[in-house]
């Protein structure tokens, strides 16, 4: 049985505002990259209570450890054991609100392993033609052939069916529409990381469609 939901309730772990999410979501990636630390924490303060609905406390501790997660993966020589401590510690703090995930080591390393397949994905020495890739021919149905958006859509999937223990076709799209806001923010830092650019609002409206997809595979 899920710990998170009343009966014929979606949990809160299942509830959330898919535009919200990704407003913040896009306003943390932006700090990210520009090195804005304190606009990195004051986003992910709000990604931690919109998205978690923790209480003030753990909210504010979850959003410093999401920060410091950050800070520890982003340099070149970076610290991926430091970045799961981290994220092990965050996800504690969901298993101490909700009582899930269930195996919070297991989701820390799921959640760096995205980080990382998209790290080697970004840096690798491929050209970029600025469209979007989706992985995919039809929105909701698994990939085929070798698109190297493959391998990030499946590290977002496993971390979604992991997260809500459901099915894998259920979150796909939600991890497919994320990675195409990932292309989106790659060409953006690619071209000098302009705030005029309008592949940030290109990004914005994929993430707001991946957590619209998600909520909807997920709120039942």
């Amino acid at each position: 049985m899920r710990t998170d939901r009343l009966a014929g309730t979606p949990g809160r772990l299942r509830s959330f505002d898919p535009a919200r999410v990704a407003d913040l979501e896009f306003r943390a990636w932006v700090g990210y990259y520009l090195r804005d630390w304190p606009g990195v924490l004051r986003a992910s303060i709000g990604l931690v209570r919109v998205g978690f609905g923790m209480d003030w406390v753990r909210t504010l501790h979850g959003a410093w450890l999401v920060l410091r997660a950050n800070q520890l993966w982003a340099p070149e020589d970076n610290d991926p054991d430091g970045a799961r401590r981290c994220m092990r510690r965050f996800y504690g703090l969901l298993k101490i609100s909700y009582g899930q995930p269930r195996d919070v080591a297991e989701a820390a390393r799921l959640e760096v392993d995205w980080w990382r397949v998209h790290r080697e994905r970004q840096h690798a020495e491929q050209p970029h033609t600025g469209q979007p890739h989706t992985g995919q021919a039809h929105p909701g149905q698994p990939a085929a052939g070798d698109d190297p958006a493959d391998e990030l859509v499946g590290a977002l999937t496993r971390l979604y069916t992991f997260l809500y223990d459901e099915p894998e076709a259920a979150v796909r799209l939600a991890a497919v529409y994320r990675t195409e806001a990932m292309d989106l923010s790659d060409q953006w830092v690619a071209e000098g990381c302009r705030l005029d650019s309008p592949l940030l609002a290109r990004e914005h409206a994929a993430l707001v469609r991946s957590y619209a997809a998600l909520l909807a595979a997920v709120h039942h």
